[in-house]
């Protein structure tokens, strides 16, 4: 394996940081190949929110679980889907953009979790550690209030970064050939009987708490009940209209 491979092999979430901060030049350096990521037609459809107000990140702290590292970790950031600056270019150019279609949405979704991505593999290649933070489109409103963010733009998810303050265990994944697929879909239900031994025996030997689960316990929880269903209006409202 080369160290791509290996460092990509070795995430893990982290949501305890040492107190140290993390550089102005490391912070540029995540950004600046988090731009790198591909991008549909170049529109490079998203915006980074550092928040620094501590007031502000624990007001959003709060609203995302509560989810205290937040508040604590030594970089926050917001990724935010971003069609205003596409928008800039049309006026730009006189033109007006004809916006709310579902394939912008998703052009501009896909364009922002790109970029975090990289992100988030840039710090860890510079010694940093973190966790992504879906908890913030709890209240979306409200963080859009928090951090002034316009139409044509929302946030999609947080990320907490820093110097790792623990040594999290890795969650094992799904394995290569039940994501991988030839020439057509197949199922996968002796795989996932695999796969769920395997979670079985991570959360029953974890040295932080032992629990009986598994992978299609947590799934079937959480998929057997309503998901932000107040997301849908939000988008509309942001003028994101699914035409």
């Amino acid at each position: 394996m080369n160290q791509v491979i290996n460092l990509l092999k070795n995430h893990r979430s982290i949501r305890k940081f040492k107190p140290e901060p993390v550089s102005n030049e490391k912070v540029h350096a995540i950004i600046e190949a988090a731009g790198w990521a591909s991008t549909s037609n170049f529109i490079q459809a998203y915006t980074v929110i550092r928040v620094k107000n501590k007031e502000t990140r624990k007001q959003i702290a709060k609203l995302a679980g509560p989810q205290p590292w937040v508040e604590t970790s030594p970089l926050f950031l917001v990724f935010c889907a971003d069609l205003k600056r596409s928008q800039g270019a049309c006026i730009h150019e006189n033109k007006e953009m004809v916006s709310g279609f579902t394939e912008q949405f998703i052009i501009a979704t896909v364009d922002v979790s790109l970029a975090a991505q990289n992100a988030m593999i840039a710090a860890e290649s510079l010694g940093l550690g973190g966790v992504f933070i879906g908890g913030i489109r709890n209240d979306p409103e409200r963080v859009c209030k928090l951090l002034k963010i316009p139409d044509h733009v929302y946030p999609v998810f947080g990320m907490c970064l820093g110097y790792p303050d623990e040594k999290q265990e890795q969650k094992p994944r799904l394995p290569v050939n039940v994501v991988l697929k030839e020439d057509d879909y197949q199922e996968d239900k002796t795989d996932l009987k695999k796969y769920n031994e395997i979670c079985r025996d991570y959360y029953q030997n974890r040295s932080n708490s032992s629990r009986e689960d598994t992978w299609t316990s947590q799934i079937s929880v959480m998929m057997s009940k309503p998901a932000r269903p107040h997301m849908k209006a939000f988008l509309e409202k942001r003028g994101f209209e699914f035409k």
